[in-house]
């Protein structure tokens, strides 16, 4: 079993019970998915850019990405329908946890001049997104080999039913907020 999931079970998950007077284990709010996103504005002149996204991502998560494609044309940008502009992966269950262990604690205190994630990034129904702004803070990226830093959004999916108690749950689990 996952660390960060063992730790939600049998300490966060009795904590925030206590804390918002649930009555009902399955009441508790809980992680659901991890939603990584890697888009790469770059690949409408060079495809490489695309499929190395897709590359890092994949070694990044451990599971493989898929790459994102651009829907319609738009002649501005140089970039025609069906052309790979990024690439993305849905987490569940233990590798989502084990995803989420490693960027708290070890990809989270790498980034430069992190301050802490924002409390303004919730959607109102208890899902939470956060911005990383370069992939190479994950050790299992090799900067030397690296031609362009990309950034990576990364959208957390609650059972929260309130901004509160999903951040109480992304709190608990380690996610550092601006004070």
């Amino acid at each position: 079993m996952a660390r960060m999931k063992e730790y939600y079970e049998q300490t966060l998950r009795p904590q925030l019970m206590k804390d918002f007077g649930y009555k009902n284990v399955l009441e508790v709010p809980r992680l659901v998915k991890i939603v990584v996103n890697m888009g790469v504005g770059r690949a409408a002149q060079d495809s490489r850019l695309a499929v190395s996204a897709k590359e890092d991502l994949t070694a990044i998560v451990g599971q493989a990405a898929v790459m994102t494609k651009a829907r319609k044309s738009i002649a501005a940008f140089k970039l025609r329908a069906g052309m790979g502009v990024g690439a993305k992966v849905s987490l569940r269950k233990d590798r989502m946890y084990e995803f989420f262990d490693r960027l708290v604690t070890t990809a989270m205190p790498r980034i430069r001049n992190y301050q802490g994630a924002s409390r303004r990034s919730f959607d109102g129904r208890g899902n939470y997104a956060l911005g990383i702004p370069e992939h190479i803070v994950f050790y299992e990226i090799n900067y030397n080999k690296v031609e362009h830093t990309t950034g990576l959004d990364v959208v957390f999916v609650t059972t929260a039913k309130t901004d509160r108690e999903a951040e109480a749950l992304l709190k608990g689990l380690g996610i550092p907020f601006r004070a």
